[in-house]
């Protein structure tokens, strides 16, 4: 299955692989096989954690688990063959990576972290293989001569560069994000939806619906989305129960389609996510 929100009906769900980083970090094998026996169709992994691309991908396609996406550092300079070798081992089209809160401090700043940006689509499109950008909220924050520095970003960008809208980041920023999404047109491919209380880099994530994010108002904002990636930085829940309660409202609402989980039994408590965001 591939993403088929631009086709009209609900996009598939992906379960970003940073909300349980340290069960993986352990046994990524595991962690595919409980993030499958969720319901889950795809997973956005962030490391291998030393495993060989070729045995993931094995596992992965055994479990019936697609790559929708891949965070991985942008392909440029001297680590940009290694990053694409990885990732194109793996069988994953899209790289998605974010440039640092400091670059957005300046437009200059901005308009350096973009060359970086595009040389990494360049390099990733010679090998069949795409970029896309993930937002925290220094873009939105940010504003040179009365420009937003997300959009100063996306305009200087290679157009070939996706986007992947963190929407909980949008929010923290104090913006809607159902309208920031309907925006980007048909460049926003993926979403990152998490919800919680909004405050910043250190919150604790909570099922959709309990925060003060309108998760459901962003899944319906734009027709171009692919994918419904579901991500918690961290959480004093039980990261699976999370996990499994974000697909029931998604699923059980008809804005995402999963397939039946084969378990809802309990799971120990996982954490995850304490390092920083994605």
């Amino acid at each position: 299955m591939s993403g088929s929100g631009a086709n009209g009906g609900a996009a598939p769900i992906a379960a970003q692989l940073w909300s349980l980083h340290e069960e993986a970090s352990r046994d990524l094998l595991g962690v595919l096989e409980r993030v499958a026996a969720l319901g889950y169709l795809a997973v956005e992994p962030i490391s291998l954690y030393g495993h060989k691309p070729s045995v993931v991908r094995d596992v992965a396609d055994g479990l019936g688990l697609e790559f929708c996406s891949a965070h991985a550092p942008f392909p440029a300079g001297d680590a940009a063959e290694a990053i694409l070798d990885e990732h194109q081992e793996l069988g994953v089209e899209t790289l998605v990576w974010s440039m640092e809160p400091e670059e957005f401090t300046t437009r200059d700043g901005v308009l350096r972290g973009v060359e970086r940006v595009n040389e990494a689509a360049a390099n990733a499109a010679r090998r069949g293989m795409r970029i896309a950008y993930h937002n925290h909220f220094a873009e939105f924050e940010n504003v040179f001569g009365g420009e937003r520095a997300y959009d100063l970003l996306l305009r200087e960008l290679d157009p070939a560069v996706a986007v992947e809208l963190d929407v909980y980041w949008v929010r923290t920023a104090g913006l809607d994000p159902a309208p920031v999404a309907a925006s980007l047109g048909d460049r926003v491919e993926f979403v990152h939806l998490k919800d919680g209380p909004a405050r910043g880099m250190d919150d604790y994530m909570v099922p959709f619906g309990e925060g003060v994010v309108d998760v459901e108002s962003v899944v319906h904002a734009n027709p171009a989305i692919r994918w419904h990636i579901v991500e918690a930085d961290r959480s004093r829940q039980d990261m699976y129960a999370l996990l499994r309660r974000c697909y029931e409202f998604l699923v059980g609402r008809g804005l995402a389609v999963g397939r039946e989980p084969v378990s809802r039994e309990p799971v120990e408590r996982i954490t995850g996510g304490e390092v920083g965001p994605r």
